[in-house]
């Protein structure tokens, strides 16, 4: 079963996460995103949208099923989410965020790299949550919030935990529009369509140098914050909050 459609519309390219019920990153998802991603302009793409499912974009990382995971395969999925991240960040087409619903801890990280960023209208969340299921937000991650809202608000936000409503993120500049469920993914499409409408040679250029900081925060990463995250995931604290958040979500769906 496919975890990931690909969707064309024209030169943009939709990469739709396709696991239900709520699209949680687990390896695979991991894995398959970042490979059409980086394969997306050998494809013909000249813009990708990332999108989800109406109500919900991504919940985040599939506790669950990471649980299981001994530590040496738990880096390497640190790792390779990172690298899924940097797969965003240095796109060379540009990459719009469709953010379909709520979408809390890995599915915002996933959206922060973006270049654009469309979330639906109403009671939907957002936000880096990771606080309360007993995880540090990585440096690269709180890098690229502040790059968005600027350092004390993203301090506030990721210390706190909190998870805001789309009109308080669009307020605080952590969504750039705000639209309707059912048309995210078309305004996401149109966004990108003006966008090449430009000389894109001239587009392209300037997109690289504006995007060089965040390009730079990839540049100095080596395998140290791997295995601090590791580290971070198998510490008691972190491992019975994630048990008790797991438990949780048997009661609810039993």
């Amino acid at each position: 079963m496919t975890v990931l459609e690909i969707i064309q519309h024209d030169a943009i390219h939709e990469l739709r996460l396709s696991r239900p019920p709520v699209n949680a990153l687990n390896p695979e998802l991991v894995s398959t995103l970042r490979k059409a991603l980086l394969a997306a302009a050998e494809n013909g793409a000249r813009g990708i949208v990332l999108s989800g499912n109406p109500g919900m974009f991504s919940a985040g990382l599939d506790v669950p099923t990471l649980l299981q995971l001994d530590r040496a395969a738990m880096a390497a999925f640190w790792k390779e989410f990172i690298g899924l991240c940097e797969a965003l960040a240095r796109s060379p087409i540009p990459v719009v965020a469709a953010i379909t619903g709520h979408s809390p801890a890995g599915g915002a990280v996933l959206t922060l790299f973006c270049d654009y960023r469309i979330m639906a209208r109403g009671t939907f969340r957002i936000g880096l949550n990771e606080v309360q299921v007993g995880l540090v937000v990585p440096e690269i991650i709180q890098a690229a919030m502040r790059r968005l809202i600027g350092a004390h608000r993203a301090e506030r936000l990721m210390v706190a935990g909190a998870m805001i409503e789309s009109e308080e993120a669009h307020r605080i500049g952590l969504v750039d529009e705000l639209i309707d469920t059912e048309l995210v993914v078309g305004r996401a499409i149109g966004w990108l369509q003006d966008l090449l409408k430009h000389p894109p040679e001239a587009m392209s250029g300037t997109r690289r140098i504006a995007r060089a900081d965040l390009h730079a925060e990839f540049d100095g990463i080596n395998d140290t914050g791997d295995d601090e995250f590791a580290k971070r995931w198998f510490s008691e604290e972190a491992q019975r909050v994630l048990g008790e958040l797991v438990a949780k979500l048997k009661a609810k769906h039993s």
